[in-house]
């Protein structure tokens, strides 16, 4: 180590010196009477930053909401699709639609739809 040079302590992190210029400007501004600009680009941060989590969080609320599982009411085969959609089973290939959390048949009009009961004689 050299004896002949002074103990300096430098701090070299270019990151410190830009978050120090950005302070000092707020400072400036802020004294000058202008801390509403300051503020608005506080709120314009704090939006860009909350409104990304609340519209990822809204999105996750609504497919909890959404999301439908339940049986083939031909085959009884598990699916699940989202409500108001039409899906086809992927064991028996039949077209069904999604409506208030069931599965239905989707059948064309004027058909109707029969449950077959067996009956027992004695």
């Amino acid at each position: 180590m050299n004896n002949n040079s002074p103990n300096v302590f430098q701090v070299n992190i270019p990151q410190f010196q830009s978050w120090l210029t950005i302070v000092a400007i707020c400072l400036l501004l802020g004294s000058l009477g202008l801390g509403w600009i300051v503020k608005s680009a506080l709120i314009v941060i704090g939006l860009l930053i909350l409104t990304p989590v609340v519209g990822f969080l809204g999105f996750f609320w609504w497919l909890r909401r959404s999301i439908v599982q339940a049986q083939c009411p031909v085959c009884s085969y598990p699916l699940q699709g989202i409500n108001g959609s039409e899906i086809q089973c992927s064991n028996c290939g039949e077209v069904l639609k999604i409506d208030r959390g069931q599965l239905l048949r989707d059948t064309p009009p004027d058909t109707i739809d029969v449950v077959a009961v067996e009956v027992m004689k004695d």
